[in-house]
């Protein structure tokens, strides 16, 4: 996961994400995980944390 072109580490939750967005800053950032202002899914369907192919 990436905040603001830094890594901030894996998400392999949304409870991971909620949490690096915290540390960065974003309080209620559980609200914000489906807003495409705030969060850009990238790889895989939204929510999704299993292996890429």
């Amino acid at each position: 996961m990436t905040i603001r072109a830094q890594v901030a580490g894996l998400a392999r939750s949304d409870d991971d994400v909620i949490e690096f967005l915290r540390r960065a800053g974003l309080p209620d950032a559980g609200d914000v995980l489906d807003d495409p202002r705030w969060v850009q899914w990238q790889g895989g369907r939204p929510h999704e944390y299993g292996a890429s192919k």
